[in-house]
């Protein structure tokens, strides 16, 4: 048996054994990349870290820390209540509003996961004050960033652009972009009727001068999430306990205080702005500016410190730097080379593409997005070259399907949306995640490859 073919069988057997077995999967992954690194590839210690995501391990912990801090001194609130007033009460909106938000970002030049560190903490906030599903909340964001992903001067086009060229293909930067944001709305459109977005619209405005106590917290409501359809209710933050339903104020009551912007609420916001700023207009790391803001907010107001380390998500941060660990094993033993290579050799031009897709899809949603654009582009020059399938097609078809997946919470976008979501039973919102990853793996390649690739585009 080849090295390759057993590092991805122990991958999975991690899986199985996670899964019944309710063992951190991260830890698992790292025990498998010590072993699998040692025994399998000879990797030495620093073999086996060249894998481990130190960035996504800042990015994790910084903003989960902000974030913390800012639900904390009530700031998220108050962003939660001036998004209802935005858009004149309507909840069934906000999902629409948080795609768009993060969408616009990275169209106009912010990489996907800094697009989803900042719209993901305040959107899921929302979803646990007002009750809409988490999963809906999480994939509208995430569709959203990958929608907007590909314009002409985002990074995710400038980089497949940059490798069209390289490779000397014919390119058309519009259909790129088009492609993607078309198949990310229609997704988007598919989940809001599935996980309640209906209901929410029927539910019509809230009175949102009478949703707010005078002490910031939403009067007359709970914080819950909205199951996944054929589960059981479940309590937030994994208590077991069932979960309440939110009961929404009548309209005619009668007006309460708003949220009030006290000098910590206005410095967190400003830390917001400052965190926007330094990503999109500096080019600054998302995560250690993140965690640089959080330290300021802490010495300044250390009573809110103490409430917001303990919500840092450090089993979702073991759990996404162990898995992201092993894939990085199994890039330096060269598995996922030789499974694209294998699948490049094949004889039927159209039967090779729509596995190079499935192979980016299932890749990516492990691993880095543009990293296996960047190496599988190239495979399919090849078959490219015989003129049987047109090279836009094809292009657009790769990127799509190694970016629609981001939503597994094995990739960076996935796993800031599980460590967003306040309130809710992580395991379970982990499994739901996961599923709904894995379907959109099974089926969305499929899908552009007969639409993009099939009709011969380019």
């Amino acid at each position: 048996m080849s090295p390759e073919l057993i590092s991805i069988l122990v991958l999975a057997v991690v899986f199985v054994i996670a899964t019944t077995r309710s063992i951190n999967m991260g830890a698992l992954a790292f025990a498998a990349a010590f072993a699998v690194g040692t025994l399998v590839a000879d990797l030495d210690a620093d073999g086996i870290f060249a894998g481990f995501p130190g960035d996504l391990f800042v990015v994790l912990v910084g903003v989960t820390y902000l974030f913390a801090i800012a639900r904390a001194n009530g700031t998220t609130d108050w962003l939660v209540h001036a998004s209802i007033r935005l858009v004149r009460g309507r909840v069934a909106l906000i999902p629409w509003v948080m795609f768009a938000l993060a969408g616009a970002l990275t169209a106009i030049g912010a990489v996907s996961p800094a697009a989803v560190a900042i719209v993901a903490p305040i959107a899921l906030s929302f979803a646990a004050r007002y009750g809409i599903s988490p999963l809906l909340m999480g994939a509208m964001v995430v569709h959203g960033a990958q929608g907007g992903g590909f314009s002409p001067i985002s990074i995710y086009g400038s980089i497949v652009n940059g490798i069209v060229e390289r490779e000397k293909l014919p390119g058309n930067e519009v259909a790129l972009f088009l492609a993607s944001l078309i198949v990310n709305i229609l997704i988007a459109a598919v989940v809001f009727v599935l996980f309640g977005g209906l209901k929410l619209w029927a539910q019509g405005a809230v009175d949102t001068a009478a949703d707010t106590a005078p002490d910031g917290h939403s009067k007359g409501a709970t914080d819950a999430d909205t199951d996944a359809p054929g589960e059981p209710p479940s309590g937030g933050g994994g208590t077991g306990e069932a979960a309440t339903t939110v009961t929404r104020p009548a309209p005619t009551a009668t007006p309460v205080a708003t949220t009030p912007l006290t000098p910590a609420r206005t410095a967190t916001l400003l830390s917001l702005v400052a965190l926007v700023v330094a990503v999109l207009a500096f080019d600054l790391d998302a995560g250690l500016t993140a965690i640089t803001l959080a330290v300021l907010l802490s010495t300044a107001w250390p009573e809110d410190n103490r409430k917001a380390v303990g919500e840092i998500a450090w089993p979702t941060v073991l759990l996404i730097c162990g898995v992201l660990t092993y894939v990085g094993v199994l890039d330096e033993m060269g598995t996922i080379t030789w499974a694209g290579e294998g699948v490049g050799g094949i004889g039927v031009p159209l039967l090779a593409a729509v596995l190079l897709c499935y192979i980016g899809a299932i890749v990516s949603a492990f691993a880095s997005s543009v990293g296996i654009m960047g190496a599988l582009i190239p495979l399919a020059v090849p078959f490219l070259a015989q003129g049987e399938i047109g090279a836009v097609g094809m292009v657009a078809a790769l990127a799509v399907s190694a970016t629609v997946v981001d939503v597994s919470p094995f990739s960076t976008n996935g796993a800031l949306v599980l460590a967003a979501a306040p309130d809710v039973d992580r395991e379970r919102f982990f499994r739901q995640l996961m599923v709904y990853g894995a379907i959109v793996v099974a089926v969305v390649p499929a899908v552009v490859w007969l639409v993009m690739v099939v009709p011969g585009w380019g």
